[in-house]
């Protein structure tokens, strides 16, 4: 099975929709599987006292204004989904609150995702588990019965899922990868674990590859200098072209589980073994 690849683009179209479909084009030459955005509904996930806070940035002087600048609404999510169709690439979001998983029950969506932060949601997880969409569940800062708990809600309503192994550092260090819970969390669910990376290069997201991680997720920019959080965290898309090509490669080198001599060996193999 090819590793599912899923360009996050999350926040870094800066909330400009040309920007955002120049990203759509940039991943779909890439030969990513999927792009994906955010949704928030900022009421509900921030507090008046957090949105009130000062915090200057290219909309004004506060958060309200930074993240109302950093939202897109239904006119902008309409053309996302008219844009994506019409290029033959999925796209999905992760919902940050139960409104905004409303709001994109609308375009009928193939999959859906839970970002690590609403991993411990309950009322979101059973919300989106109800819709038996396919799943992508990042677990960055989750301990194994929080994943647990939310294992057993999609078990619960018979919803496919795939945990995605993640450090929610941005951008990580390669160090604090530790990859190899991939397979402690495949072995411990009995289910796909694929990797959602923060770090600034590609090597970190390759070796998941190879180790048997199912899905590969990487936010992506058209320039890691511009404004924004996540933006350092983001492979630029010349990177991330490198990145597909490179799971692509580890797909094909990986082989099968047996030890056989090659065909292209045997007329080497008669020259070398003479005696």
């Amino acid at each position: 099975m090819s590793v599912f690849v899923i360009a996050e683009i999350g926040i870094n179209h800066n909330g400009d929709l040309d920007i955002a479909k120049q990203l759509i084009d940039a991943s779909i030459r890439a030969g990513a599987a999927a792009v994906k955005f955010q949704k928030r509904t900022l009421e509900l996930v921030y507090s008046k006292d957090e949105l009130d806070k000062y915090r200057e940035s290219p909309w004004g002087s506060t958060n309200r204004q930074q993240k109302e600048g950093l939202e897109f609404g239904k006119e902008e999510y309409d053309q996302i989904d008219r844009y994506c169709k019409e290029a033959g690439i999925e796209w999905l979001a992760s919902a940050w609150d139960l409104e905004s998983q409303k709001f994109l029950k609308q375009y009928d969506l193939k999959y859906n995702k839970i970002a690590s932060a609403l991993l411990t949601h309950v009322e979101l997880l059973k919300m989106v588990a109800e819709e038996g969409k396919h799943t992508f569940i990042s677990t960055g800062m989750s301990t194994m019965e929080e994943i647990r708990s939310a294992v057993e809600i999609f078990r619960a309503h018979n919803c496919s899922f795939e945990l995605l192994h993640c450090n929610s550092t941005y951008p990580m260090k390669n160090e604090n990868a530790n990859l190899r819970v991939i397979n402690t969390l495949c072995e411990e669910f009995d289910c796909d674990v694929g990797y959602s990376g923060h770090e600034t290069g590609r090597i970190v997201s390759v070796a998941a590859a190879a180790m048997g991680a199912t899905s590969i997720e990487r936010h992506i920019t058209l320039d890691r200098s511009i404004y924004g959080s996540d933006q350092a965290a983001s492979l630029e898309i010349g990177e991330f072209e490198k990145l597909v090509s490179d799971i692509r490669t580890v797909e094909v080198a990986m082989g099968l589980n047996e030890k056989f001599v090659h065909e292209s060996e045997i007329p080497i193999k008669k020259k070398l073994r003479k005696h």
